[in-house]
């Protein structure tokens, strides 16, 4: 048997290889490959997948929320609250707007933010609260807008791990003021490259933000200060390929995590969110022992991922840029704990039983 990645990017090209060759091919055969033809589809379909009444495509899931938070007006002195148990573009986003992340802690059963601390951090700078929607599951959406409407500040999904999960009966990314996406290429809806997308329901936002990724232009004349965070016509057409099978494909991430959970019942991993949808980006457990079973199952051709393995708070590149609220105990503990078992829509039967086996094998007590 050969390797048996985490995430395999590849196996999904080649499980639509024919689409996405034509799609690129009567791309490049036309004369548009910026902001053409394929985004404003893509921008329609993305919409109506995720029951939002606006999309913006955009470069990469990073310029998404800086490009969020620069729509809402969010700057410098304007705090922002998340998580350290993210990627750290979460938090260089908020930076890059000029504003001030405040970081919080996570629930220690579901991993995501805990809506207790986001009260406690709460100052009168608050402006927005990014709620990380991790590893395929939902933040606590009712607590957290509970409290946004409470205290008059807006709520921005991240929604990079969680393309077409559901909060009880909505569309992640249509429940906030904004929702934001990456489409790296190993999301579930990946791209061949970089690429990002934005949803919103306020039509004024959505303008805004169509002028922020073009350097502000309307009719080339520059409104506002904007940037040039364009989607290329390659990316979206690869990704309006896929989007077609995003729900068979997050089925099938389903079924693998309900292999691993049937034969590994025993093994500590976040719990699942009552009434809502996991998409599975990512199928992670703790263990007391990181690092040699990472290296027990490299030897057994297997490769598990860490995310992430070091928090942003404490980070080199953050010292001094951030304000942590409380300690980040849960946070710390979890990225010396964590990892990520293999998991893609491509990932046969077989081979998610070969890594129940190895991990049985280097002993689940121990794990």
């Amino acid at each position: 048997m050969s390797n048996i990645q985490c995430a395999n990017p590849k196996a999904q090209y080649l499980s639509k290889k024919d689409e996405i060759d034509n799609k690129i091919a009567e791309t490049l055969n036309g004369n548009s490959y910026i902001l053409g033809e394929n985004v404003k589809k893509l921008e329609e379909e993305f919409s109506e997948f995720i029951s939002a009444k606006y999309s913006v495509g955009v470069a990469n899931g990073t310029d998404a929320i800086e490009i969020a938070l620069r729509a809402l007006e969010i700057g410098p002195g304007d705090e922002v609250i998340t998580v350290s148990h993210t990627a750290t573009a979460t938090v260089s986003a908020i930076l890059c707007a000029g504003a001030i992340p405040v970081l919080v802690d996570v629930d220690e059963d579901l991993f995501t933010i805990d809506h207790e601390e986001i009260k406690e951090a709460i100052s009168v700078k608050t402006k927005a609260i990014i709620a990380v929607h991790l590893y395929g599951q939902s933040c606590a959406l009712d607590e957290i807008q509970s409290i946004c409407d409470e205290k008059g500040i807006y709520l921005i999904e991240d929604v990079s791990q969680a393309h077409g999960a559901f909060y009880k009966d909505k569309r992640l990314g249509s429940i906030g003021h904004i929702g934001t996406f990456s489409c790296y290429p190993t999301k579930n809806l990946g791209a061949i490259g970089d690429a990002g997308l934005i949803t919103t329901n306020n039509k004024n936002l959505y303008e805004k933000m169509n002028l922020i990724r073009e350097y502000g232009w309307k009719d080339r004349i520059s409104q506002m200060v904007g940037r040039n965070s364009r989607l290329d016509e390659i990316q979206a057409a690869v990704l309006r390929v896929k989007l077609k099978y995003l729900d068979e494909d997050n089925s099938k991430r389903k079924n693998i995590a309900n292999l691993y959970n049937d034969h590994l019942a025993e093994i500590d991993r976040p719990s699942y969110r009552n009434n809502c949808d996991h998409v599975h980006h990512l199928y992670v457990l703790k263990t007391e022992h990181q690092d040699k079973l990472i290296a027990f199952m490299k030897q057994k051709n297997i490769f598990l991922g860490v995310h992430y393995p070091y928090p942003v708070h404490m980070q080199k590149g953050f010292k001094d840029k951030i304000i942590v609220k409380n300690d980040l105990c849960i946070t710390e503990k979890l990225c010396q704990s964590i990892v990520s078992l293999p998991i893609y829509p491509e990932l046969e039967s077989k081979m998610a039983l070969k890594v129940i086996k190895e991990l049985k094998n280097f002993g689940v007590e121990r794990i």
